[in-house]
């Protein structure tokens, strides 16, 4: 049991299932922001951040998820820098991939996610929300910045 790992989303797209949810994931340092699609993959909704331990509990957190929600596609947020280049980040979530597609044939794909999180701290601070929530969930919603992003571009290409 090894995912696939893809690097380009439309290759990605095309060996999913339809009418499945598919999940989007943005891994900090200390915490895993989680979100997942309808069924339609039209809309990403965050779901919960998950505090990173190790990854053989975080795995097994999202392993559950995965199952409860019979997720047939996974996307990581790959953190590059401002330049395009990869940096230790992206290093560290491409092994995070490696390690998680050994345990799952759930496949994975990338999305560059630059700017996620700054835009998930705008729309939270125009929402009014207060500091210490916006704390509390800056990781799963930028997670959902994350999948939005992979759902719009698939629509285009259908």
């Amino acid at each position: 049991m090894t995912a696939e790992i893809f690097e380009d989303v439309a290759d990605f797209a095309a060996i999913l299932p339809p009418m499945r949810a598919i999940m989007g994931l943005d891994l900090g340092e200390k915490t895993i922001g989680v979100a997942v699609s309808d069924t339609f993959r039209s809309v990403s909704t965050p779901l919960e951040t998950v505090r990173r331990k190790k990854f053989g509990v975080d795995a097994a957190r999202l392993l559950e998820l995965i199952e409860a929600r019979s997720i047939v596609g996974i996307v990581l947020g790959l953190p590059r820098n401002m330049d395009g280049s990869e940096g230790p980040r992206c290093q560290s979530t491409r092994a995070f991939a490696r390690n998680l597609a050994r345990l799952t044939d759930v496949p994975i794909t990338f999305w560059d996610e630059r700017l996620s999180t700054v835009a998930a701290e705008r729309a939270l601070l125009e929402a009014d929300t207060s500091r210490k929530r916006r704390a509390e969930v800056i990781d799963h919603v930028a997670a959902g910045y994350i999948l939005q992003g992979v759902l719009d571009r698939l629509t285009h290409l259908r």
